[in-house]
């Protein structure tokens, strides 16, 4: 996966361009290594306790979509079979299915915005050759 797909950008702290993260780089930002600007070729590092959190939060929502569809598959199924033993009509069993739909559309859609930051590097302490 590319940092593209991934939305996490990076503005340096030396010449303020905007970067957009490889995934070496955020390899470099997860174990907390400095690393040098493609433009000005000075040391970053993220050293923010509140963006170094929000970052590692992502781990978390990884497994959020595969959730997502397991929720409405199984919501589906459910609604299905109980119209199929006759305690729900076809138009609630529809109306259930679309509801689950709609929940896993917005639930991917937070999850997508989550994904998307922008990390302030600042100037790393140690020199990098």
């Amino acid at each position: 996966m590319s940092a593209v797909t991934i939305g996490i950008k990076g503005r340096c702290g030396h010449c303020q361009t905007m970067l957009a993260l490889k995934p070496w780089q955020l390899n470099a930002i997860a174990i907390n290594e400095a690393f040098t600007c493609s433009h000005c070729h000075k040391a970053l590092q993220l050293r923010c306790p509140r963006q170094i959190k929000r970052f590692r939060s992502l781990d978390s929502l990884a497994l959020v979509r595969a959730s997502a569809m397991l929720m409405v598959c199984t919501a589906v199924l459910v609604a299905l079979v109980m119209e199929w033993l006759r305690m729900i009509s076809v138009v609630e069993q529809l109306n259930f299915s679309l509801i689950a739909i709609f929940a896993y559309c917005a639930i991917t859609r937070v999850v997508r915005h989550r994904r998307h930051m922008t990390l302030i590097l600042e100037a790393a302490k140690a020199h990098i050759d």
